[in-house]
């Protein structure tokens, strides 16, 4: 009897063996798979992170450009202002005025209002300014 419950005793040692070593074994498999996933996740975090650097970059630049853009242009109103007022002819800046509000073009203002080209652009654009402020 007590050869049987040692057989048995062994047997049941040999199976609790075997399903410790494929335990193990699948315990390795499973931690090089997260392996595998730590990797990969680790290099879509580097490619983000570049693609954040770039997007955050480029944001800045066109942050700087606008404000050099805001710096150029806020004295154009004042300037049109300054060239009405000691032009004489400066009722055909008044009328270009009406004009560009009515939606004529910069050549349409040298050929009706008598301006220059750089006049007619510059009173073109300080109305499309001035109407995207409003």
């Amino acid at each position: 009897m007590l050869e049987i419950a040692l057989a048995v005793l062994t047997l049941f040692c040999v199976l609790l063996a075997v399903a410790c070593y494929q335990l193990s074994l699948k315990l390795r498999q499973q931690a090089d798979m997260q392996k595998e996933r730590d990797a990969m996740r680790d290099q879509r975090l580097k490619e983000l992170s570049k693609r954040l650097d770039a997007y955050l970059t480029g944001s800045i630049r066109m942050g700087e450009e606008l404000h050099e853009l805001r710096r150029v242009v806020a004295p154009l109103p004042d300037k049109l202002t300054q060239i009405e007022q000691r032009d004489p002819t400066s009722l055909s800046f008044t009328q270009a005025a009406r004009l560009v509000g009515m939606g004529a073009s910069a050549d349409d203002l040298t050929q009706s209002c008598g301006l220059s080209q750089a006049e007619a652009e510059l009173v073109s654009r300080l109305h499309k300014a001035q109407k995207q402020r409003s």
